[in-house]
């Protein structure tokens, strides 16, 4: 073969590697680059600081922690808890004496402070996670303010993850130590959540919270269509500002249940067209599709609960790639559910 023909070759095999190189990240969709972008939340150990008050000198103790936490101790104590303190800090105090003192003595919370300390002997993993985060929430909304990171328990009360007046963001610790950890069961935590009572979920409760905050959830007179647009566009949200964590840990599914939508899509779509879901708004018929849960009723075991929200999700997956001119903001802005359906073209196979 003569050097021309070789020559040839040879610029045909880079131009193909290339195409195949640009046709790859094209279908991929292009990540912003925030290596560059710099941020620094503070951090705060809030459940160490409770878990040393003495309780012989509760008054004395609390107002040293209001000079640390002036916006979240008593929001901490009022709103999370529920003690009713309301600033009177006094040893004497009705919320004191019925309530903040009998929860730092009880025996099971004590336990509860030495097992979050164990498992989460320093927060440096899942404040790294929560600040690559934030880098890219800096980078769609440069005037984004970075909150401070404020890790707490509650008494195994459920509460993941808060935001605070968009200045702090609260993680509690005590509900990310394992779906293995035995009181989850004892306090009838259902098993569906249980198994995201991980620390692999930190960031995407948190982040979950922001949006929330910024795009409240409107559940009053819509129909499912536009409930699934609306949790469709959290999970984008999500899926844009946490790039590294699997489908499966943002949508809260196994990998397993994952898979099995990926591959019965059709199916799931045409459960909702037969049984005339798609524009139903009966709360007692829609909501359950776009709120968590063991399974779907009316599909089969494998199917996950919350189904409609990945289903809403696909849609609006295939808005976007239909409409590549449409920026990060202008499809956090879609409200018409029934557009968005129709210029999707959506046809799941």
């Amino acid at each position: 073969m003569d050097n021309f023909h070789i020559r040839f070759q040879q610029t045909i095999g880079l131009l193909f590697c290339l195409w195949l190189l640009v046709g790859c990240n094209s279908g991929q969709g292009s990540r912003p680059d925030v290596k560059n972008i710099k941020v620094s939340p503070s951090v705060f150990r809030f459940d160490r600081d409770l878990a040393t008050l003495d309780t012989a000198q509760i008054e004395a103790g609390l107002v040293l922690l209001k000079k640390k936490y002036p916006e979240f101790l008593d929001f901490y104590l009022d709103t999370l808890m529920g003690f009713s303190i309301r600033e009177n800090y006094a040893d004497t105090a009705t919320g004191i004496r019925l309530g903040l003192r009998p929860f730092l003595a009880h025996p099971d919370i004590r336990a509860l402070f030495d097992t979050v300390d164990k498992h989460f002997p320093n927060v440096d993993a899942p404040t790294s996670s929560l600040t690559e985060g934030f880098k890219y929430v800096k980078y769609y909304f440069p005037h984004f303010h970075i909150p401070s990171i404020v890790y707490f328990i509650s008494g195994l009360n459920q509460w993941s993850a808060i935001t605070l007046d968009s200045n702090l963001i609260g993680v509690g610790l005590d509900m990310y130590l394992g779906s293995q950890y035995p009181f989850y069961n004892a306090v009838q935590i259902p098993q569906y959540v249980i198994r995201k009572c991980s620390p692999a979920y930190i960031s995407t409760n948190v982040f979950q919270a922001i949006f929330r905050d910024w795009y409240p959830v409107d559940m009053e007179d819509k129909n499912l269509l536009q409930l699934m647009l609306q949790r469709g566009k959290e999970q984008w949200f999500l899926a844009q500002v946490l790039p590294n964590t699997p489908d499966s840990i943002r949508m809260g599914y196994t990998a397993n249940q994952l898979s099995w939508c990926e591959k019965n899509e059709a199916l799931i779509y045409n459960f909702f067209i037969a049984q005339n879901l798609l524009y139903e708004t009966s709360p007692n018929k829609v909501y359950r599709f776009v709120f968590d849960g063991p399974s779907t009723t009316g599909m089969p075991a494998e199917s996950p609960g919350n189904i409609g929200t990945w289903l809403g999700y696909r849609i609006l997956q295939t808005y976007v790639e239909k409409h590549p001119e449409a920026d990060f903001h202008q499809i956090l802005s879609l409200t018409d559910a029934q557009k968005v359906l129709q210029d999707s073209k959506y046809k799941p196979r």
